[in-house]
């Protein structure tokens, strides 16, 4: 291997990495909620609000690092972007008060915001054309273990040295790997397309780069529009799901156990019921495959795979973890103990198949939205659009992730736990039917901004 491969896979690596930071930091603040309240003496439901007010601000400035990502060395705005959440992440860590908590995470977001725009643009320009959504899949499953591990920091390592710890070394990784960017390799604009393959080869670059009058094709383009509602949509029910820690929280101690024991192994339970989520790259193979045959294939499959996580999500809220046994003597033996249950215990077993299937069927989004996306518009307009689209993206976890508390109050009134979080769940659930049917739609407009992009870089290679 030469030299030159070995630093696009470093750089592949390091941006596929560094992926997981924005969900490790939303991951985990709610199973930190009741201590970070207790400990500052404010309310939990206002940490809903900081947790709403980062996931915001980061996609918001990701519209500005995505639209900078297409003018300027990225190498550097991707520095920048890490140095100003890893500071404010680790200000977090020292917050005394509401105001200080509320402040860094807002600075936290301005410096994740860069993650997402800026490390999809990078990707999309190293990343062949046919392999397009499967190896997108490995950015998206980053973005997914980043929640689960954000998750587990903060049951494990947060039950034990308390809150601040997590944020502290989360921050010290951040500065780390500031440094790593140091040896990546930024690729030229486009050199991952087919069309543009000869123009870079004989060492003429893509000399095209995005103009603010712009935004508005980008914006209005009938295949961005129904990605940006498809995203709003489905974010909404993703949103709600990180407080599935809650939910398994109250079913454990619905068996008996106490806080600390509850708390602990909902985290463990949390990572083990989404290990569906590492199907995601055969997810994004499929859709590579078929969308060789019609560009309105990978829409198809997709809208049938989203549809499809609703039932097995809502029948797996239902069943109850009856006869759960746990060896509460140490973490560890948490642990142990209820890997034993999923075999032993038929409620446990069925949790769990239930779970890997939703959890797989809904990985299928991820992968195949990035191709999408990445497929509909030219080279330098990617990472805007992408950003554009995460503010929807972002503002549908918002909904989901702040509005299950309030509907979760309303149903309380009628119904105690876990019921109580099983009903608000559910419902919670019913937005992949929408997500499901703009995928259908946008079958028809694919193929047709598809086709137009590669008849425009075609032009321009020639030019």
């Amino acid at each position: 291997m030469d030299k030159s491969k070995a630093r696009i896979i470093y750089t592949i690596f390091v941006f596929v990495a560094l992926a997981a930071f924005d969900n490790i930091i939303i991951g985990l603040f709610p199973p930190l909620f009741s201590s970070i309240a207790r400990n500052l003496r404010i309310p939990v439901s206002s940490l809903g609000i900081v947790s709403a007010v980062n996931i915001l601000t980061t996609a918001l400035s990701s519209i500005g690092w995505g639209y900078a990502a297409g003018k300027y060395k990225r190498k550097k705005l991707i520095m920048i972007g890490t140095i100003i959440w890893s500071i404010s992440v680790f200000i977090t860590s020292k917050s005394n008060n509401y105001a200080q908590l509320f402040i860094s995470q807002l600075f936290t977001g301005i410096g994740l915001g860069c993650i997402a725009s800026i490390g999809f643009s990078v990707l999309t320009d190293y990343i062949p054309y046919k392999y397009r959504g499967m190896l997108l899949s490995l950015w998206g499953m980053s973005q997914g273990f980043g929640g689960i591990l954000g998750s587990l920091m903060a049951s494990i390592i947060g039950a034990s040295l308390g809150w601040r710890k997590p944020f502290e070394i989360v921050s010290v990784v951040g500065l780390m790997l500031t440094f790593l960017y140091i040896f990546i390799k930024e690729p030229s604009l486009g050199q991952s397309e087919p069309e543009l393959k000869n123009l870079i080869k004989e060492g003429e670059g893509y000399n095209y780069n995005i103009k603010f009058d712009q935004m508005h094709e980008i914006i209005s383009k009938k295949s961005n529009v129904l990605l940006l509602i498809q995203g709003f949509f489905m974010n909404i029910t993703t949103g709600s799901l990180i407080w599935l820690p809650t939910l398994y929280i109250s079913k454990i101690k619905d068996q008996g156990y106490d806080d600390k024991t509850a708390i602990i192994a909902a985290g463990y339970l949390f990572a083990i019921l989404q290990l569906g989520g590492l199907t995601s790259a055969f997810f994004g193979y499929l859709g590579d495959v078929i969308q060789r045959k019609s560009y309105k294939g990978r829409a198809r499959i997709t809208a049938f795979f989203v549809f499809i996580t609703m039932p097995l999500y809502v029948i797996m809220f239902t069943i109850p973890m009856s006869k759960l046994s746990l060896n509460t003597s140490s973490t560890y033996s948490i642990l142990t103990s209820l890997l034993r249950q999923i075999f032993i215990n038929p409620w446990m077993s069925a949790i769990f198949v239930l779970a890997f299937l939703a959890s797989a069927t809904q990985s299928s989004n991820t992968p195949n939205w990035l191709a999408l996306i990445t497929d509909v518009n030219l080279p330098e307009h990617r990472g805007a659009a992408f950003s554009i689209s995460n503010v929807f993206n972002s503002l549908g976890r918002t909904i989901g992730n702040v509005g299950i508390g309030y509907l979760l109050a309303f149903v309380s009134i009628y119904k105690g736990e876990p019921s109580n979080y099983i009903i608000t769940l559910i419902i919670f659930q019913m937005f992949l039917v929408p997500s499901a049917f703009c995928y259908v739609k946008m079958a028809k407009t694919n193929s047709r901004d598809i086709n137009l992009v590669k008849e425009t870089l075609n032009e321009r290679s020639k030019s």
